[in-house]
């Protein structure tokens, strides 16, 4: 038989410890949810980044099958232009480099915010212990 005690902590929500929290902490966990969601972000616009890569380099492949003295169109901007099959290679040469640039920057960035994240969560959780809960739940 379980003592009045007993049940009394079992059934009940009870605190470690107080815990105070300053504007201060208040800022840095706002901060830490912002930087969170634009890492969520970056990770989708790093996806879409790499399909249109992976889409450029299929196209390359094709072009290439092609006859030499076939007219193909390129898209630039909103407006297609012929052209023949070196100087199509060539465009999309530097299509594809321009998007790994892209890709680039995207990863700088995202290694940018996981290292403030890492910061301010090292500072949260030695503040808040097992009172907060930083991580994702992938």
């Amino acid at each position: 038989m379980s003592t009045k005690a007993e049940t009394k902590s079992k059934g009940t929500f009870q605190p470690d410890s107080d815990v105070h929290i300053t504007y201060e902490d208040q800022m840095k966990i706002n901060k830490f949810a912002n930087y969170n969601a634009k890492v969520e972000d970056l990770k989708e616009e790093l996806r879409i980044k790499q399909n249109e890569l992976k889409n450029l380099e299929e196209a390359g492949d094709e072009i290439e099958l092609l006859d030499d003295d076939v007219q193909i169109p390129f898209l630039m901007g909103d407006v297609f232009f012929s052209h023949d099959q070196a100087k199509t290679l060539e465009l999309l040469a530097e299509a594809k480099e321009r998007k790994k640039q892209e890709i680039n920057s995207i990863q700088q960035t995202n290694r940018d915010l996981q290292q403030k994240m890492s910061d301010l969560k090292g500072y949260l959780y030695g503040r808040f212990g097992s009172n907060i809960h930083l991580e994702n739940d992938e």
